[in-house]
This record gives C-alpha cells, structure tokens and sequence, in this order.
C-alpha cells in the first residue's frame, strides 16, 4: 500500500520542493489584474499573465509596507504612471510556499523602465491600429459650423480649468453670447474612459442641437493623462458625428486623443479662445460685407455721375456742331433769307437752351432717388441681418427652456419609480412578513419548504417576528 500523507505533510513537501528548486528571488513580467492597499500599509496584487483575450497564468502577490512605502513612488516619480492595475511590471520576487495559503509571490524591487516602453509601445500600437482601420482622420475631415455657438462641454464640473473655460467664453470682447451645457466625467483615474464614453453618449442623443464638443481639463502630472492614450476611447472620437476639440491641459505631450481629435489647443482657456476667435472672423466678416455693399454703392454712384457729365458734354458739342452747320447752310442762301433764317435760329438757340436745362433738371432728380435707393437697400439690408440674430437668439433660448422643461420631467418621474420600489421593498421585507402573523420553519437551520422533508421525532425551530421556539414531531399526516 502506498504511503499516506497528511495535507500538511504534502504541502510542506512541495514547499520544500519549491525552495530547493527555484533560486531565492526571480525577475518576473506580469500584468497588475487587482490591486488593494491594506490599512497597515501592505499591498495585495494578483497578477496575469495573457494571450490575447484569455489568462493563462495567475498569481498573488504582496508588497510589505516597508517595502511598498518606497517602490510605489519611486515607480510614479520615475514612469510619470500610477501603480494600479492594468499596468505591465518587470518585479523581482521571491517564490513562498505557505501549508495552510498556499502559493504567492514577495515583490522586493521593480524595473519602472520596463513599464515606461511598455507603455510607449502601447500607444504606439495603438496610434498604428487606428490608421490601419482607416479611422485615425476621419474627426478631422469633419466640418465645423461657421459660428460654432453651441458646444457640449465633457468636464468635471468643480475643475478649475472649466471654470477659466467659461469666463473666457462669457468675457469675450465682441459680446457674443454661447450656450454650453456641461455633460460631467472623470477627468483622471479608472473611472475616465467610461465615463467620458457615456458623456459622448448622451452628447450623441442630441447630435441635431449641438455645434461641437470640447473635452477640457486643467493642467496635471503626466500620470492623470493616461486614461486618454486608451483604444477605446480614441476610436469612439473618431466615430463621433460632430468635431471634437480637446484642450487638456498639458504642453509637454499630445495624448492619442488629442491626436486623433479634429482640433488639439493647449489649455481650457486656448479652447474657448478658439471659439470666440471663430464667432469673431464671422462678426468682423459681416461688418467687411457692410462696408464692400457701401462703398460699391458709391462707386456705382460716382461712375453714374462721371457717364452723365460726358453725356451732356457730347450733348453739348453736338447741339453746337449743329447750330454751325445750319447757320454755313443759312448763310449760303443769300441775303434775301438773312432775316428769316436770323429768326429761325434765335428760335432753334431758344429750344436748345431749354432742352439742356430740362435734361440738367431730369439729372439732378435721377441721382437723388438713386441715392435714395442705395441708402434704403441699406437700411434693409441692415435691418434683415439684426432680425436674424434676434430670431436666432429667441431660438436658443426655447430650446433651452424645453431641455430644462424635458430633464426636470425626468427626474420627477424617476423619483416616482425609486418611491414605488422602496414601498415593495419594504412590504416583502421578511420581517414586515413576520409582522403579519407568518412564521418561518427551521431544521438545522435551514428553511422547511415542504412536509416531506420532515420525520418523526425530528427537532424544528420556529421562528416569529418577536422570537422563536423549538418543537419535535410527534405526529404526521
């Protein structure tokens, strides 16, 4: 017969194994899967190994807290990431072997250069996966609006670099007015990239309204920004139906989203900047336009006035190339006509005089009703540019008092679903059921459910809602 071992015996085998078979510390190249800071200071990983999608390895790991009070800012300080999960690390580990918690790991150092190119190679991957599905421009080719005024902000609201984002924008030199609405995320940490997605999500439901998006945070350590080098979230940019402009905050480095962003500004404040730079090449062309239909109008004037005085003039020089010509022809015909014809020109001169004052009167007239006219035409066109504000700005702003109208309404009915849940909850409440008279039959502390799971002479338990009593079965039909 074989020998018999006891689990301890064997354990302590394979411990015994383990040490004599492995060296006293190994580098080894893992994934952080989980990671949870212990209150006394120690820190408690697992970590994987992959290949692609599925795990083929995994392992747990502790950092002591004397040890981990100086790897984890040393590995911060010195790959500008957090140490959190997610992350590739070089560890160097001890093998332990314990009978009664078996196998894991003691991290005692970390190569924070491997997770440095890890990471490089990442987003390098990651950059090169999005142009070779043909997506990495696809942001930029869209169109921004000619005056981009409503813009959907993805911010955390108490961040000061929202906060500069709207001052610039309210504080514009041409007064223009914006309407922004804020959809708030994450700006740093785990929660980053999903909840930035769902703010483009609920951006997405009202495509139709919005003119552009921002995606602004202040400035931070090279840390914070690594949510933005992430595949998803790049590659939902580039799919988003309006253009994106990401101002976050950090000069140093662009990140995959500012990359594949329509257009990349520095800071919040470079954002809004933009916009009201846009708005005001549109103001300024407009008062161009004004100027351009103004002075075409006097040019149209003058040219008018310079053909009308080389009318009269050729009117002139003809009416007296004319009166010579009669007077030759008069002359010729003796002296017996000279009184009729002295007679018949005095009459002619008298006409002509009337004709070139008639004809000077009907030019006068002309030009002021065509200086009229071009001063009206002006007066419209003015007119019609200030209507059109005016009825956009009303525009805006029922639409904003429907989504205040719309999201108050919705809150009020989800209130109402949450009260209604909370009365159901709180009616089957097991003790409220005990309350009313019910009570609970117990064998070996587990709930009867039917009369065939109980014998003769066995013990129960049951159960009200003030206490308990024990019972045998003596009888059962």
């Amino acid at each position: 017969m074989e020998q018999k071992l006891t689990l301890f015996e064997l354990n302590r085998q394979i411990k015994d194994a383990l040490s004599s078979a492995i060296p006293k510390t190994v580098w080894v190249v893992a994934e952080i899967s989980e990671l949870k800071e212990n209150r006394t200071g120690h820190c408690y990983l697992e970590l994987v190994e992959k290949d692609g999608r599925e795990t083929i390895a995994r392992a747990r790991a502790t950092i002591w807290s004397y040890t981990y009070r100086i790897l984890k800012p040393y590995f911060e300080t010195t790959t500008g990431q957090l140490f959190t999960h997610g992350i590739k690390v070089l560890v160097q580990v001890s093998v332990e072997y314990h009978p009664a918690y078996g196998l894991s790991l003691n991290i005692k150092d970390i190569d924070p250069a491997y997770t440095v190119g890890d990471m490089a190679l990442q987003r390098k991957e990651i950059i090169e996966k999005l142009q070779s599905e043909g997506v990495f421009d696809m942001n930029k080719q869209l169109e921004l609006p000619l005056v981009p005024q409503k813009i959907a902000v993805i911010s955390s609201k108490t961040a000061a670099g929202y906060q500069d984002f709207m001052k610039q924008l309210e504080s514009n030199s041409y007064g223009i007015k914006f309407y922004t609405q804020i959809f708030e995320a994450f700006m740093q940490g785990n929660e980053t990239v999903p909840s930035v997605i769902s703010a483009l999500d609920r951006i997405f439901e009202y495509e139709d309204f919005f003119d552009a998006v921002a995606i602004i945070r202040g400035g931070g350590a090279t840390a914070d920004l690594s949510s933005f080098d992430n595949f998803d979230l790049a590659y939902y940019v580039t799919q988003f139906p309006l253009a994106v402009v990401t101002g976050i905050g950090h000069e140093k480095d662009d990140t995959v989203i500012d990359l594949v962003a329509h257009t990349r500004l520095k800071t919040p404040t470079a954002v809004a900047e933009f916009f009201i730079s846009g708005a005001g090449q549109f103001y300024e062309h407009l008062t161009e336009l004004e100027t351009e239909v103004v002075q075409l109008a006097r040019e149209a004037v003058e040219t008018k006035q310079e053909q009308l005085g080389k009318f009269a003039a050729n009117l002139h020089r003809n009416v007296d190339e004319f009166i010579d010509e009669k007077s030759k022809q008069l002359l010729k015909t003796g002296n017996s006509l000279q009184q009729q014809v002295n007679r018949f020109a005095f009459n002619k001169k008298y006409e002509l005089n009337n004709l070139k004052h008639n004809l000077n009167s009907a030019l006068s007239v002309w030009k002021v009703e065509q200086k009229s006219s071009i001063d009206r035409q002006k007066r419209i066109l003015r007119r019609v540019v200030i209507e059109s504000l005016l009825k956009e700005e009303a525009n805006f702003g029922r639409l904003k008092e429907q989504v205040k109208h719309r999201f108050v309404s919705f809150l009020a009915k989800e209130k109402e679903w949450i009260s209604r849940s909370e009365n159901t909850v709180r009616l089957l409440n097991p003790e409220n059921v005990l309350k009313r008279g019910y009570t609970l039959t117990l064998k070996g502390g587990k709930i009867v459910k039917s009369a065939n799971s109980l014998h003769l002479n066995d013990e129960i338990e049951i159960r009200f809602a003030n206490g308990s009593v024990k019972s045998k079965i003596t009888n059962k039909e």
